[in-house]
């Protein structure tokens, strides 16, 4: 296996650069990301297709992930009740050695290759779900066995990486390799490995949560209203679909707690008065 994620940077004595060349540099490899990642479209594409087949029938989506790669399988999970109002256990994410690896690093557990089945256990993951495994040298131990697990169990498997033939894409139904090129910083993959990762990760939830029907034309209708900013732009949103007054518009969306529960109420109502 050819670990570009560890080659050196293409760069050298960062130390003795200018604040300006060290940005420019930075944002010229960060360029080459998304192009990579377009590359990857085809991968990510039968994933997609494969996890809407399994929500569509109440099941789940399950990240796991060590260090900055589980940090964002954590962080796109979070995202997804406020932005598209699911249940919290729709997008489950993982990270090896738990919460507290969240914000602090935790001693060699990304290398336990018995944990991340058990912390899947603890959610009775079952064949009814999906699996993403995140790695961006796509060796970390604890990824691998919870993938092989899964396997063992009957259990749709995905997986994102950032080398070639990178060794979880073997335990993975559905591997996507996305190939950056050497970090600017050698080895630190929390640069374009990890811009990837979440690249992809975004894609993948929010194309889910399209096909399951959780976006109305290009509007988050489901939404919480978890704050005055979200409460004025689902006002908004009633407003340009039924012309009614911003303010009952308002009062409407509040009674009715989502936008797409304000339109449909309002078209009931208007329906029956006619």
């Amino acid at each position: 296996m050819e670990r570009i994620t560890e080659f050196p940077s293409l760069y050298r004595h960062l130390e003795q650069k200018s604040t300006f060349e060290l940005l420019t540099e930075i944002n010229t490899e960060d360029q080459k990301v998304a192009i990579a990642v377009t590359n990857a479209i085809p991968q990510i594409e039968p994933l997609v297709d494969a996890i809407v087949d399994k929500m569509r029938l109440d099941g789940r989506l399950f990240y796991i992930g060590a260090g900055t790669s589980g940090r964002l399988g954590v962080l796109d999970a979070s995202e997804c009740p406020p932005t598209f109002g699911v249940p919290k256990d729709m997008v489950i994410g993982l990270i090896a050695g738990g919460d507290k690896a969240l914000r602090n690093p935790v001693e060699n557990a990304e290398d336990d290759i018995n944990q991340a089945w058990i912390d899947l256990s603890a959610y009775s993951i079952d064949a009814g779900d999906v699996l993403i495994g995140i790695a961006a040298s796509g060796t970390t131990p604890y990824v691998i066995n919870g993938l092989r697990k899964a396997n063992e169990h009957g259990i749709i498997t995905g997986s994102i990486s950032c080398n070639p033939n990178a060794p979880v894409s073997s335990f993975a139904k559905y591997p996507i390799e996305v190939v950056v090129g050497p970090e600017y910083v050698t080895g630190s993959t929390r640069m374009k490995s990890g811009t990837a990762q979440k690249l992809i990760l975004n894609m993948i939830s929010t194309s889910v949560m399209i096909k399951l029907g959780r976006v109305l034309d290009n509007r988050m209708v489901d939404m919480q209203l978890s704050n005055e900013k979200l409460v004025d732009r689902g006002t908004k949103m009633v407003v340009e679909k039924t012309g009614i007054s911003y303010q009952a518009a308002k009062d409407l969306l509040i009674k009715s707690g989502s936008v797409r529960s304000a339109i449909a109420t309002f078209n009931l109502q208007n329906n029956q008065s006619k």
